[in-house]
């Protein structure tokens, strides 16, 4: 980002993704034209990369939710799992991980039983050992990334 006002535009728009630019002008202290101009360029530069809903996985029929560490079973092989699994459309998340685990799923399933068919799906898929760990409360998420 080039100064602070990108740094206040960015921060405005991590709050709240559907700030409006009068809104954003204010807090930055330019013309709603020159906030705009600054918003698209922070986008075609990839400091924005889209906007999105956060939806109440409970409300969605989604309110379990797990951690599952997944590891190859023949570490021979192309490391190629996020791709095997990028079908799953219950996997939320896929990180690369350093330890004993090559990567970190997180998920959202319905019920136990959809937890064990995704687990049973995963291992088929990519051909991995899995660690689960289900999330019994969540005290937050989605925190916004503040800029440094």
């Amino acid at each position: 980002m080039d100064d602070a006002v990108d740094r206040a535009i960015v921060a405005d728009l991590a709050r709240d993704g559907r700030a409006t630019l009068a809104q954003l002008a204010e807090t930055a202290g330019l013309s709603i034209s020159a906030t705009q101009a600054r918003v698209r360029r922070l986008e075609t530069h990839g400091t924005i990369r889209g906007y999105r809903a956060v939806l109440d996985a409970e409300a969605v029929g989604r309110p379990l939710s797990a951690f599952v560490e997944i590891t190859p079973l023949d570490p021979a092989q192309p490391d190629i799992a996020p791709e095997q699994l990028e079908h799953l459309d219950a996997i939320e998340a896929c990180h690369s991980i350093a330890g004993d685990a090559a990567y970190m799923l997180f998920v959202r399933v319905a019920t136990p039983r959809a937890l064990e068919e995704l687990i049973r799906d995963i291992r088929q898929a990519a051909a991995v050992n899995t660690r689960t760990t289900v999330v019994l409360q969540t005290f937050y998420e989605h925190r916004p990334i503040v800029p440094a």
